[in-house]
């Protein structure tokens, strides 16, 4: 089974370690099984292209794109933008709901959903 991180896919984070400390973008991707997340505009490399015709690529170059950071780098913002964004750490609460079965019977039972630390509010 893979790790499970803190952090989604469209989230929306805030840096807090490395050499783009403080910077906030959006979650672009998520590898839980490397505990690696993709941030955008964080931890930007520029990366020598070749041109690949068959592929529909007809020009190369050097293309800057997003390399995946550390997720325990990051940290979910509650509210604010930019430099006074501000973040929390993430914790899980059991909630009850109601289901209903095929036969059109429901029943109850729980979910597990994130919530804001700081706050308490369900994220």
């Amino acid at each position: 089974m893979a790790n499970s991180l803190h952090v989604k896919k469209g989230d929306t984070v805030k840096v807090i370690a490395g050499h783009d400390k403080g910077k906030v973008g959006e979650i672009i991707a998520v590898f839980p099984k490397e505990n690696r997340v993709i941030v955008e505009g964080v931890n930007v490399v520029k990366k020598h292209q070749a041109a690949n015709p068959q592929a529909g690529q007809n020009s190369g170059g050097i293309v800057e794109t997003e390399a995946p950071i550390h997720a325990s780098n990051v940290a979910l913002v509650v509210s604010g933008k930019g430099k006074n964004a501000k973040t929390t750490r993430v914790g899980y609460k059991r909630v009850e709901v109601t289901k209903r079965r095929p036969d059109g019977t429901e029943y109850t039972a729980t979910r597990s959903v994130r919530i804001a630390r700081a706050t308490g509010e369900e994220i």
